[in-house]
């Protein structure tokens, strides 16, 4: 961002109104790009500045949250009007977190506009208690009250998190690890190779002023630098790339899945893998995708028709139901890639740090662990079941291996990894590290059932 930003009222407005949707709208990246657009923001040069302002808001969400219960006095700042808090959010980072980066081109009349915004949408003491609130900003200092304030301000994590991950890693590796999750990440796309090419994708990104590398890891994935505009790119507007990172991309590798075979894809939207799959298999066989999201589903039906997979049956069901609808033993794959914590994809998706929940975990555990039993009941004797996540705790990765294979062991068997990343926590399975791998974080472990 340069570094004397000039903001004015219209322009705080913008950010305001896209922090309001990143509540309601995930990735928070589709509500940010939304709302530009409606603004005429989004491709003028004031995108890339107030991007970096609305990413720096969904970073540091917690602490903007604790600033606001030490202004307010409330409780929690979801007990507040939801745009006084969208507007709280956006000011206290501007004048706390954004100094000498960005000017306001007339603070008074900016946070007056505001104000009297707020009124007008809700109550007119919402306005009057916003003004106040601003008012106070200029005499606050952030200071931590407690350990736990001192972790969050420190690693811009929850403290929960912080001790789980150096329970795992020892301090000095964890803080690697922190750091990596402020880093910028490459945009990451894999080239559908029933409609393209990677010298055909990597020639085509070279025209457009990009500087593209080809995965090492998996060869039809390619990395560059932003921004990108996938909106306007007829790469992707012709099916011909796809938006996935290089640990997705090897998932399906890993499972193999092969021309005519039945494959079965327990939680599979919004689609990135499903739609490999079918390319892997060359539009030969069948691919049940199962997931209870309709909005995600209809993401995954989308992906298809783009790429032109034509082998994809969608189901809005739960994947645990999906022996009542198939039968038993009919697959010859099972891909079981769950809900989880997510906490792999942070560099990426800078507001998910906020939305993790220690009480969720065990939750996100026993689901997968179900969704493993109902692979076991889909496959085929000799056929194999892929788990994935990409959480880096063990409680959702090794733990639920170790629960199945205790549970089920006499019906399965891990096969194991060997590479191209590190083994997990258990042999056999594997991990991906962000600070180690300069990538999302992954965990793979691939089991086969047992000939009767």
């Amino acid at each position: 961002m340069r570094e004397s930003f000039v903001i004015t009222a219209e322009d705080i407005a913008v950010l305001i109104d896209a922090v309001l949707r990143a509540e309601a709208v995930k990735p928070v990246q589709q509500a940010k790009r939304d709302v530009f657009k409606e603004y005429g923001v989004l491709g003028s040069r004031k995108d890339p500045p107030l991007t970096a302002i609305f990413y720096g808001i969904m970073l540091r969400l917690g602490v903007l949250d604790m600033v606001i219960t030490d202004l307010t006095g409330s409780k929690s700042p979801y007990l507040l009007d939801p745009r006084l808090r969208a507007a709280l959010r956006v000011f206290i980072y501007l004048r706390l977190f954004a100094k000498g980066r960005v000017r306001f081109d007339n603070w008074f009349r900016c946070y007056k506009k505001v104000g009297a915004w707020l009124s007008s949408r809700s109550h007119p003491y919402v306005g009057m208690w916003f003004v106040d609130t601003v008012k106070r900003l200029g005499s606050y200092e952030l200071r931590p009250k407690t350990p736990d304030d001192e972790l969050m301000l420190k690693y811009l994590l929850p403290p929960w998190y912080v001790k789980r991950v150096v329970g795992v890693l020892g301090m000095s590796e964890a803080e690697e690890l922190f750091k990596s999750f402020l880093k910028k990440p490459l945009i990451s796309v894999r080239v559908n190779i029933l409609k393209a090419t990677v010298d055909e994708v990597v020639g085509r990104l070279r025209s457009e002023g990009k500087v593209p590398e080809v995965s090492k890891v998996v060869p039809t994935v390619i990395k560059f630098e932003g921004p990108y505009n996938f909106d306007k790119s007829e790469l992707y507007r012709e099916g011909k790339i796809v938006i996935q990172e290089e640990p997705a991309a090897l998932a399906s590798i890993i499972l193999n899945p092969r021309p005519g075979e039945v494959v079965v894809d327990l939680a599979a939207a919004p689609g990135g893998k499903t739609e490999h799959m079918g390319e892997l298999m060359r539009n030969e066989g069948v691919i049940h995708a199962f997931d209870i999201d309709k909005t995600r589903m209809k993401r995954l039906e989308e992906l298809m028709r783009r790429t032109g997979v034509t082998i994809v049956k969608t189901y809005v069901r739960d994947g645990r139901e999906a022996p009542k609808v198939l039968g038993e033993e009919v697959a010859d794959k099972v891909l079981v890639d769950p809900p989880c914590t997510s906490d792999g994809t942070l560099a990426k998706n800078p507001d998910l740090r906020w939305r993790m929940y220690e009480e969720e975990v065990p939750k996100q555990a026993q689901l997968q662990y179900e969704l493993l039993k109902t692979a076991i009941k889909l496959v085929k004797p000799g056929g194999y079941i892929l788990y994935t996540t990409c959480t880096l705790l063990p409680d959702e990765n090794e733990e639920v291996i170790k629960k199945i294979l205790n549970k089920e062991g006499s019906k399965i068997r891990l096969v194991p990894l060997n590479g191209p990343y590190d083994q997990g926590l258990i042999p056999g399975t594997m991990r991906v590290w962000p600070h180690k791998h300069n990538t999302i974080g992954f965990f793979y472990a691939l089991l086969q059932k047992v000939e009767k």
